[in-house]
């Protein structure tokens, strides 16, 4: 039986969620029955709560530069399911997505796929077909049990902002879900992080050491002084190190514009992405797989730096009025959210509209932007996790602030839109005064609805 692409996609999204044995154990068997095809292809791993898509896209720009071919995998996506799947910034096509789709649903699989066990495997395969030099493979949850950790070892890992999320699969301490993401390290791979809580610090330096039969305190590489001093007193084997991102980084990135609003906490993945960027350079310099210069490293990352955009985050999609959507869905990403339009518009409050899954921590999403909100609007994303709207805005109003549900998520948000298609008076929306802000947040679901209003 031959699937068309609305098949595929239908029959690959409706696929369970999770299954009995861990997506790692999964995906290692549907890579061996599909003969590897990883194999071949250096890629680098990117775990961690917050900031992974924002950081793999400011990092395959910069690779880009080199002339490379790089694939890039991510989930989950806005709008298209291709989204999921690009080289050099280009999505899969409908036409290899159905090819590849048709050819992963005729076989058997030894162990029942999961979509992102699917959408994994068909990745592989593209960058296999496609002749990539590198892939950067984000992971979809966790690290040590992900689908993605069965790729084997990788050039460099990244391991992003870690916070709760998905505390029923990784934990219900910082230190379990550290722990977790840590589970992507690998013997002789370079890691590389952000600024972390202390207790989150002390488990990756402690993996570190354990995947590396380290002994002794193994210490942080965060200056350039460091990187030239060599391992000795650091106790790092050859070839590998654990480095954390330095102001001095942090500083650097800043002074590069963007076709991102440069908050702090997007200028922190900026430059994770650039020092992950700086240590692969390194590391094929030493191996003889690309030879550059000093001022053309310089070159490729700042040039991947201006060039690079990740929709939905701090996303700026109109200003009269004011509207801005961000893809925060846990109260980690909603404090970063709080500080980044605390650090952009200072004194301000704002409209906000929500949007969250049932399973989500949403009340502290909600008490960390109750000193930003005038009121709320919430809706129900489409998504039979959904928390309903009616619930929200109880929620919210029981802690003191206006909030009422919308049953249409469009007549909210198309007033709010460029060339908008309903006017104000016909809308249930808020009335926003000159100068007020509308930002909407809550769910990845939702903020892909919003994009793909914006594309009609």
């Amino acid at each position: 039986m031959k699937y068309s692409y609305e098949e595929v996609i239908n029959t690959i999204q409706n696929a369970r969620r999770f299954g009995e044995h861990t997506g790692y154990e999964v995906s290692k068997h549907m890579l061996e029955q599909l003969g590897n095809p990883q194999s071949g292809i250096p890629f680098v791993h990117v775990a961690g709560t917050n900031g992974k898509g924002s950081t793999t896209a400011f990092l395959c720009k910069i690779l880009e530069q080199t002339g490379k071919k790089i694939g890039m995998f991510t989930s989950p996506h806005l709008v298209e399911f291709e989204e999921r799947i690009r080289i050099n910034g280009v999505y899969i096509s409908k036409e290899d997505v159905t090819r590849l789709g048709n050819q992963l649903l005729s076989m058997e699989f030894e162990l029942s796929p999961t979509m992102f066990d699917y959408c994994l495997a068909m990745a592989v395969l593209y960058f296999k077909e496609q002749n990539c030099d590198l892939m950067v493979m984000e992971t979809g949850i966790g690290g040590r049990y992900d689908s993605t950790n069965a790729l084997g070892i990788p050039e460099v890992a990244i391991i992003t902002t870690i916070g709760f999320d998905h505390m029923g699969i990784l934990g219900n301490t910082l230190e379990e879900i550290a722990g977790e993401k840590a589970g992507i390290m690998k013997p002789g791979c370079p890691v590389v992080t952000t600024e972390q809580q202390p207790q989150v610090l002390e488990v990756l330096l402690k993996n570190f050491a354990k995947v590396n039969n380290l002994a002794g305190q193994v210490k942080f590489v965060q200056t350039r002084q460091q990187w030239e001093e060599g391992a000795g007193e650091l106790h790092i084997p050859e070839g590998t190190a654990i480095y954390k991102l330095s102001r001095e980084d942090c500083r650097y990135v800043g002074g590069i514009s963007t076709k991102m609003v440069a908050s702090t906490y997007q200028i922190e993945n900026t430059a994770l992405a650039s020092l992950a960027a700086r240590v692969l350079f390194d590391k094929w310099n030493k191996e003889g797989i690309l030879l550059t210069t000093a001022d053309e490293r310089e070159n490729f990352i700042q040039t991947g730096i201006r060039t690079a955009f990740w929709k939905g985050r701090l996303e700026l999609i109109n200003e009269h009025p004011f509207f801005m959507i961000d893809g925060a869905h846990n109260s980690n990403g909603v404090w970063a959210l709080r500080e980044s339009l605390r650090e952009l518009y200072p004194d301000e409050k704002f409209h906000f509209i929500m949007g969250v899954m049932a399973d989500k921590d949403y009340e502290e999403m909600i008490e960390a932007l109750l000193p930003l909100a005038i009121d709320f609007v919430t809706v129900t994303p489409e998504s039979n996790r959904a928390l309903q709207s009616k619930d929200l805005a109880e929620c919210i109003r029981s802690k003191g602030v206006e909030a009422r549900f919308v049953n249409n998520m469009e007549e909210v948000i198309r007033p709010l839109l460029p060339n908008k298609a309903v006017s104000n008076q016909n809308s249930t929306v808020t009335k926003v005064q000159k100068n007020e802000k509308t930002v909407a947040f809550g769910s990845l679901y939702f903020i892909g609805a919003i994009e793909k209003l914006l594309q009609e």
